[in-house]
């Protein structure tokens, strides 16, 4: 069954425009109010969650609307993180989760993620029976089986203690001074008090929403404040999270950058030594670097790749048995731990073997030489499809002919923007960077 609505990661797109319009969002709350309420009885519950995003106001009154009027009640949380809402969906007992947040885009834009009751996103078939709903006509409750709505306030406090639990009791962060970049996004105020409650020195960066700020120049897509902060304050490490926090970046004592590639090598390194790294595999996406598998590969742990997406890293660990796993852009899935990214949960477990070694972050975060990659992002215009001309087509099959025995490309659509990814990797930069941007420019001319 197939979806139109859904991408990688749920409904999302710019504000007030379609799909998130408070219309749509209403018919979607009630769409999928009627997936989860199919016996009819009134005992059904769905939680919310959002970021800090002015337009997450709307959308939560229309999902909120759309749910209690097939008969859901509804427990709104207030702005939380996305990996609140998976655990809290899961230890409410709840039939739903709903995450409003468009992750690491800019403010104007928004989403809707969805959680099944044991927490982890719906699958593919759910999402497409959703839709299959929302094409047709949705019946409302009769009165008196309308939902209620229900603010719960300690939703954060809840998250924070949950976060706790994820660092090892004999252990505390006194001595060490943390940069914490929370995007002026969902965990503003959770990173900072888990942090500190662990008896980190504490800097917040980040930590100001107004509705149009989140991921503004800062945030793990945006790590150059933090940077300067690091360097600024003299800190031993920064943690710079994305607007919902469910990715992580790593910043050394330098304000150097790491990716999730060099954090995945060293937590997947440290739990196979620890023989606690299931299947002795990690699961990551075909974006992440060649070099991290040569890495792995030379410590015997396997890689599992996926297709782009942390939904797909999930399914692909729940399938094998895997619990570890995550994508270069900083998505860290650890199952022992939580049903999805986890970006504050992520940077504990850094933290913690920064206690445990007595290492310096610019020595954890160097684990491998990465192959040279490049990565460019071209947009075009809604109803294109730029992938499919002759032009475009020939001139990958040109760049993959030139890059042969020597490196890879990986071109693909944006699940969550009108983009198209132009990725490649080669131990020869300047053929790399001469062959990427031959591919951009065609895509370009036929975007």
């Amino acid at each position: 069954m197939s979806r139109k609505l859904f991408g990688t990661d749920g409904v999302r797109g710019r504000a007030n425009t379609y799909p998130m319009t408070a219309e749509m969002a209403l018919r979607l709350g009630a769409a999928a109010g009627r997936y989860f309420r199919k016996d009819g009885l009134n005992r059904h519950r769905v939680v919310i969650g959002k970021d800090t995003r002015l337009s997450g106001y709307m959308l939560e009154n229309a999902l909120t609307a759309g749910l209690t009027s097939t008969g859901m009640n509804v427990l709104l949380l207030g702005p939380v993180p996305t990996p609140a809402v998976g655990l809290l969906t899961h230890s409410m007992r709840a039939d739903l989760g709903i995450m409003i947040s468009a992750s690491h885009n800019p403010h104007h834009d928004n989403g809707i993620k969805f959680f099944g009751p044991d927490g982890f996103k719906l699958s593919d078939e759910a999402e497409a029976e959703i839709e299959t709903l929302l094409d047709g006509e949705l019946h409302p409750a009769q009165p008196k089986n309308i939902g209620r709505a229900k603010r719960i306030d300690d939703g954060r406090g809840r998250y924070v203690e949950y976060a706790k639990t994820t660092f090892p009791g004999k252990r505390r962060l006194s001595g060490l001074k943390v940069v914490v970049d929370c995007a002026n996004g969902a965990a503003y105020r959770a990173a900072p008090e888990v942090l500190w409650e662990l008896g980190a020195e504490v800097i917040p960066v980040g930590v100001a929403p107004n509705g149009f700020n989140i991921n503004d120049g800062c945030g793990s897509t945006n790590p150059s404040v933090a940077a300067e902060t690091v360097i600024q304050h003299g800190a031993d490490v920064g943690i710079c999270l994305d607007g919902d926090a469910d990715r992580v970046i790593i910043l050394d004592e330098n304000g150097k950058v790491a990716d999730g590639d060099q954090l995945m090598a060293l937590l997947a390194t440290r739990w196979a030594e620890e023989e606690r790294l299931a299947g002795n595999t990690l699961v990551a996406t075909v974006m992440s670097n060649l070099g991290l598998e040569q890495h792995l590969a030379a410590k015997g742990i396997a890689l599992h790749r996926t297709g782009v997406g942390d939904r797909y890293v999930v399914e692909a660990m729940r399938a094998g048995g895997f619990n570890l796993g995550g994508e270069q852009s900083g998505h860290i899935v650890m199952t022992d731990h939580g049903t999805t990214g986890d970006g504050l949960v992520a940077g504990l477990q850094f933290l913690s073997e920064m206690v445990r070694s007595e290492k310096p972050a610019s020595v954890l975060t160097q684990n491998f030489t990465p192959v040279p990659q490049m990565l460019k992002n071209v947009r075009y215009q809604d109803g294109a499809d730029p992938l499919a001309t002759d032009a475009v087509k020939s001139a990958i099959a040109a760049g993959e002919e030139q890059l042969k025995g020597s490196g890879r490309l990986l071109i693909r659509k944006s699940g969550t923007e009108p983009l198209i990814r132009v990725m490649g990797e080669c131990d020869d930069e300047t053929r790399l960077e001469s062959v990427i941007d031959d591919i951009v420019a065609t895509v370009e001319a036929s975007a």
